[in-house]
């Protein structure tokens, strides 16, 4: 590959990673903290595109380089036995689709069919007994993580005599009924995995997979487990509902 596809390939790179740090698009891929480690890898990136650039064209300007340079490529376009391998260095243009993909057609962010191809998450206790308390408000704004641990491991007490609000995207059950789901990211999307809570009471009509839902109701004691991975899954008591916007955070 030469200095100049490197540099485009280098630039194109650095670019995409820049325009998806500068916007909300890089929540889609990793966890928001990491935001600041993209922008610098974005600017060293296309730094080292410019460098790169220009000692190629500082190199193309000088006679002595320039012929220097043809005899090499020259050089290398020929093995031992005298055959063309002129062709080679243009597979490293292909190093550009990723990032043309990227910045064309951005790939959503994991919803439905992530859920559903993979096992619940197993929603883990607190250090101690008791629970801290719920959030103030009526109702409590509670994340799925946080209301399927305290069903599960304490038997919603800490749940118990409060309204509850939830959000998250409807993925299908295997027996076709509604769930509500989000994705629980450890570093960025390649190891994400879904925490599912089952819908009782208010039916969700007809809700098509991966919109997006508030939920306000209270604990229910009711349990499933999720054929995926055999982990428990906790219910909620829907009362009302209403579909909403995607929200800035997909992820959990």
């Amino acid at each position: 590959m030469s200095r100049l596809t490197q540099a485009v390939v280098l630039f194109l790179f650095g670019g995409a990673i820049l325009r998806a740090s500068l916007t909300d698009l890089y929540l889609r891929y990793v966890k928001e903290g990491l935001r600041p480690f993209l922008i610098a890898a974005g600017i060293l990136l296309v730094a080292t595109a410019v460098m790169t650039l220009w000692q190629s064209l500082r190199a193309g300007d000088a006679p002595e380089g320039g012929i220097a340079s043809e005899a090499g490529e020259a050089a290398e376009s020929h093995d031992d036995h005298g055959h063309d391998h002129a062709h080679e260095p243009r597979v490293g243009w292909l190093l550009i689709l990723p990032v043309l993909g990227l910045l064309l057609v951005a790939p959503p962010a994991l919803g439905s069919f992530a859920a559903g191809k993979s096992g619940s998450v197993s929603a883990a206790p607190v250090s101690d007994s008791d629970y801290p308390p719920l959030p103030a408000g009526d109702p409590a704004s509670l994340s799925l993580l946080d209301y399927a641990s305290r069903a599960l491991f304490d038997d919603g007490k800490s749940l118990a005599g409060r309204s509850l609000r939830m959000t998250g995207f409807v993925t299908p059950a295997p027996d076709g009924s509604p769930m509500l789901a989000r994705i629980v990211l450890t570093c960025c999307a390649a190891d994400g995995r879904p925490i599912k809570v089952g819908l009782a009471g208010q039916a969700l009509p007809a809700v098509p997979p991966n919109t997006w839902v508030e939920v306000i109701g209270a604990y229910s004691a009711k349990r499933a487990k999720d054929p995926v991975n055999d982990v428990d899954v906790a219910y909620f008591e829907v009362k009302t509902w209403q579909e909403i916007p995607q929200p800035k955070q997909p992820y959990a």
